[in-house]
This record gives structure tokens, C-alpha cells and sequence, in this order.
């Protein structure tokens, strides 16, 4: 089996996908813009070949690309990349060199819009927040007086939530139009919920693998805009109604041969016309592991090893390692170097130990939502993850920074 991977080097935790593609048979071949002596010694094992282009966007060097490991190694089985960025060029290099074990150029928009997915999810049985395009400032007015304010406006086809804002009033809606998105645009009814998502793998019968879910206490629309903490864990345990909610979503989209992470709400208080508290409201598909350090924080939960099972499904269709072993709450810390914190890295790891599973910096282009440095830290009980997130996000007293610089 010939499998070509786009951009493995990044993220960085991406190589574990290609080791275990290796470890499983298949002949690995990466294509990249990183030079191969910035690859990671692990990654250039797991490589049988890496292509090097000046630019993943540049379509036409990825169709050499393909087409020399074509000529080398003959019909190539998968072409993935695991990125939400790079999903649409994934799909058109299947097309182009008619590879079946994945999305076509022509499938890839439900994946991709926002407001083309809200049809799947009602599909599903999932409630859906009510969505305009962006038009003009009378259409906007027109929706906020049909809705009511606060409104989310974020681009149809984005990347969590970059450039996407909260419009509070009359006077936020008018300053929103005076410098409009030149792409398209959506405006949607602000949703009182946590971020509670379904992920895992899929095998070519949309049958699961493998599935966890993880709870955001922060939005990332804040994370984004006013650098809140970034703060989410991975349940010990799979909640039943996110669990039959994210079945029904797959089977809705056809979901197959994927690593997924769908987005539900839990709502925080009752909604009119969405449902009531605890209620599941749909927010959004994406098809491609959890960013961040997310898939790792699955394994830590959940005693698995999910670049394992992602590449069982590639090679066998099916899970060729049992999982089974203890399951803890798992919280990702993103902590930013613009703040004074009252606890070090290093006086965190000293308090809790062996709780501390990963301590790393997240890549530039990822610190606006993540943060700059992350802890990953495991506990038997939420109070405890509670208790670290506080610890872990605690910061100086803006005085006491000043002093001491």
C-alpha cells in the first residue's frame, strides 16, 4: 500500500501517524516544504521517500509531486494530511489522481462550510443554531432583530475560530460592516453552551473504532480574541447523549476511513427553539484529529494510542490493537508568555508530578488559540483537574508584576 502524506512534519506530532503506517507495512511517502534535514529522526524512518516542494500551495508542485511517486512506486492507495488547512487540496490531488479511499474535490464542501453542515446535523436529529449569510448591514440588522443580540459572525469556511467575533449590539453590528469580509461570511444566534465533542476513527463502514469526547470551559472564540486561558479536558467517560449524537452525525455526512472531531454545545441554560439546559445543540464538523496536542491527550485518558488505531483502520479496516487499561480525566493547560504566572512550569511539575503527562511549547502558528506553553496533566476526579487549572492559570497581581518585571 502506497500512502502519501502531506506536510508530516507538521504538527510535529503528526510523525506518529506515519511511524505507525510504517510499523503496520505500508510505504509511507511524505511531501513537504520543511527541508528534510529539519525532519525529525523518527519521521525520516518512518519515510520510505520525502518530496520537497518551495510551497504547499503551490497545486501544480504537488501534482509532480504525486506523479513521481507515482512513476516510482506505482498507484498510490491514500493521499491524507490530517490538517484541517490542507483537507480541500487533499481532496482534489484523490481526484486528480483517482484515489477512492477518501473525500472527492466534489464531497469536501460539507465539511468545509458551516452553513452547509447545519443540513447534515438537522439531518441527524441534532438541533442547529438558525444562520444568515453575510450580506448587507440591512440583512445584519434585519437578523439581529429576528434573533436578537449577541450574534457570532465567523467565516463559512474557517479554522476554529479565527476571525470570528461576538457582535453585542446595534453599534457593534454597524462598526462589523464598516470594514466587511471580503469572503464569505455567517452570522449565527449566539449559543449558552460548553464545547462537548465526539472524537475518533472511522473504518470505511462508518462503523467507530474508537471514540472519546472532550469539554472546553472556555470558548475558543475567547481563546482567540481575548487570550482567556486556554482550558479543556478529555472526560473519563463518554457521555451517552453525546455518544448517540455523534453516531447519528456520522451516519447524516457518510463518515467514513477518517479520523473525526465533532462539535456539540451543552447548553448552560435553556434556549428557545434549541432546547432546554444539558440539551446537545450542533456547532461543527471537522474531519481531521483535534488540534493541539489533543490526540495525545486521548491516549493519556484513555489508556490508547490513537495514532495506532488511526493507522490499523488505513492498513487492516478494523482495530489490530486492543485498547483496555485505566481511564483518568485528562486537562490541557495553554499558558501565554505575555502573563506572570504565580507557578513555573517547573514548580508545577514539582507540586503534581507524576499527574504531568507533556510539557512542550506549541508551534508559533498555533499559540494565538493554544497558547504558548502547554501542561497536559491527568486526575482520577474533576474536582482535581479543577484544582490544577487554577493553580496552573493563577497569575501575579498586576502590581506585583510591574515590580517585578
Amino acid at each position: 500500500m502506497n500512502f502519501v502524506f502531506i506536510s508530516p512534519n507538521f504538527p510535529e506530532a503528526f510523525r506518529w501517524f506515519c511511524i505507525r503506517l510504517r510499523e503496520n507495512g505500508v510505504t509511507v511517502l511524505g511531501v513537504g516544504d520543511a527541508s528534510y534535514d529539519e525532519l525529525h529522526p523518527d519521521l525520516k524512518w518512518a519515510l520510505t521517500e520525502y518530496y520537497r516542494v518551495d510551497s504547499l500551495e503551490n497545486y501544480d508542485q504537488l501534482i509532480r509531486a504525486m506523479g513521481y511517486f507515482t512513476g516510482r512506486y506505482g498507484k498510490i492507495d491514500w493521499v491524507e494530511s490530517n490538517n484541517e488547512y490542507w483537507l480541500e487540496t487533499d481532496a482534489e490531488l484523490r481526484t486528480d489522481f483517482n484515489i477512492l479511499t477518501g473525500l472527492k474535490a466534489h464531497e469536501i464542501g460539507k465539511y468545509k462550510s458551516k452553513q452547509a453542515m447545519k443540513a447534515y446535523y438537522q439531518e441527524a436529529g441534532i438541533p442547529v443554531a438558525r444562520c444568515a449569510p453575510v450580506t448587507s448591514p440591512e440583512a445584519g440588522f434585519a437578523f439581529a432583530r429576528e434573533v436578537g443580540y449577541p450574534i457570532i459572525v465567523k467565516p463559512d469556511n474557517g479554522v476554529g475560530a479565527i476571525a470570528t467575533w461576538k457582535l453585542k449590539s446595534d453599534r457593534d453590528m454597524a462598526a462589523f460592516f464598516d470594514d466587511p469580509p471580503r469572503q464569505p461570511y455567517l452570522m449565527e444566534e449566539f449559543v449558552p453552551g460548553l464545547v462537548t465533542t465526539y472524537d475518533g476513527v472511522c473504518n470505511s463502514k462508518g462503523e467507530v473504532l474508537f471514540a472519546a469526547s472532550h469539554i472546553s470551559r472556555v470558548s475558543i472564540m475567547d481563546m482567540v480574541n481575548e487570550h482567556a486561558p486556554t482550558y479543556y479536558y478529555v472526560d473519563k467517560e463518554m457521555p451517552g447523549d453525546i455518544e448517540a449524537a455523534g453516531k447519528a452525525t456520522l451516519k447524516a455526512f457518510g463518515a467514513a476511513s477518517r479520523f473525526f472531531h465533532l462539535e456539540f454545545f451543552r447548553l448552560t441554560e435553556d434556549k428557545p427553539g434549541l432546547g432546554k439546559k444539558g440539551g446537545i445543540v450542533a456547532l461543527e464538523v471537522n474531519m481531521r484529529p483535534a488540534g493541539g496536542f489533543t490526540p495525545d491527550m486521548l491516549n493519556f485518558s484513555q489508556s490508547v494510542d490513537v495514532y495506532q488505531i488511526w493507522a490499523d483502520m488505513v492498513a487492516f479496516d478494523e482495530t489490530r490493537h486492543p485498547f483496555k487499561g485505566p481511564r483518568s480525566y485528562c486537562i490541557n493547560a495553554g499558558r501565554r508568555d505575555e502573563n506572570h504566572y504565580v507557578h513555573t512550569a517547573q514548580q508545577l511539575r514539582e507540586i503534581y508530578k507524576d499527574h504531568i503527562r507533556l510539557q512542550a511549547r506549541m508551534p508559533e502558528a498555533l499559540s494565538v488559540t493554544m497558547g504558548n506553553e502547554v501542561l497536559l496533566a491527568c486526575f482520577d476526579t474533576l474536582e482535581e483537574v479543577e484544582a490544577f487549572a487554577d493553580a496552573a492559570f493563577a497569575v501575579v497581581p498586576e502590581q506585583e508584576a510591574e515590580a517585578n518585571p
